[in-house]
């Protein structure tokens, strides 16, 4: 089986939109949509047509291009069927526990609840890639708008689970001022002061730092490393008020 093509689309101030596109069968599928027009020119200059869009939650920076590029293309738009009176333009309703396929490839829905009500990841297992959202970001995860930090400590949980190698697409550009406050917050941790040093150089250069892997987050993310709900919601709180 071909492995996917994965691609970074920078949009707005700090989005990543996901265009992933699986060669054996020509399908193509379009994570978190923002805006429609620079997904669109993506597709467009690979020769790729847009056949699914898949949410992960209602927020519009995550939802904006769903009916434009559905106008265009004709796609299929799933996600959270929690958020469906949210997201209107939805087709398909995923509940944790549901696969969803783009070609040969298959992904398990997984509820992820904190940062919105009814937000899901998708995770291919056979690809070691999540597709996370506002869950996790690198050293980071989502603002605790409509959950808890027992929910969240639970999503943080259920992703240490997985191996290493695996990488973890967010969708915001937030790492350097995350590694900025992770430093604060576990000033011991060696691996942390390097990866550090590695983003402020990237980002210096203007190169992306995602996506990154669940290896990198659990040495370095102290939301995947607390070790209680209490905890987490204790940085959480911290880094809020930053």
């Amino acid at each position: 089986m071909a492995a996917l093509d994965i691609v970074r689309i920078p949009v707005l101030s700090d989005n990543y939109v996901w265009l992933v596109h699986d060669p054996e069968s020509g399908a193509t599928m379009v994570v978190d949509p923002a805006v429609a027009d620079p997904v669109l020119a993506a597709a467009a200059e690979r020769g790729w047509t847009i056949t699914d869009i898949w949410n992960t939650h209602w927020h519009p920076d995550h939802t904006g291009g769903n009916a434009a590029i559905k106008a265009a293309t004709g796609c299929t738009i799933a996600g959270p069927a929690a958020e469906i009176e949210r997201i209107p333009t939805l087709d398909v309703q995923l509940r944790g526990g549901d696969r969803v396929r783009i070609g040969n490839h298959s992904a398990d829905v997984w509820d992820v609840p904190a940062h919105t009500a009814g937000h899901i990841a998708y995770h291919f297992a056979d690809d070691a890639a999540i597709f996370v959202g506002d869950t996790m970001f690198a050293m980071g995860c989502g603002r605790l708008f409509e959950g808890t930090a027992d929910q969240m400590f639970a999503n943080m949980q259920k992703l240490g689970t997985l191996d290493d190698a695996t990488r973890v697409y967010c969708a915001h550009e937030y790492t350097l001022s995350n590694a900025r406050f992770a430093v604060t917050v576990d000033p011991g941790n060696a691996a942390l002061a390097d990866r550090l040093i590695a983003v402020e150089s990237a980002r210096a250069a203007g190169e992306a730092t995602v996506p990154t892997s669940i290896g990198l987050e659990r040495a370095t993310n102290p939301f995947l490393r607390a070790d209680s709900a209490t905890e987490l919601g204790r940085i959480r709180a911290l880094k809020d008020a930053a």
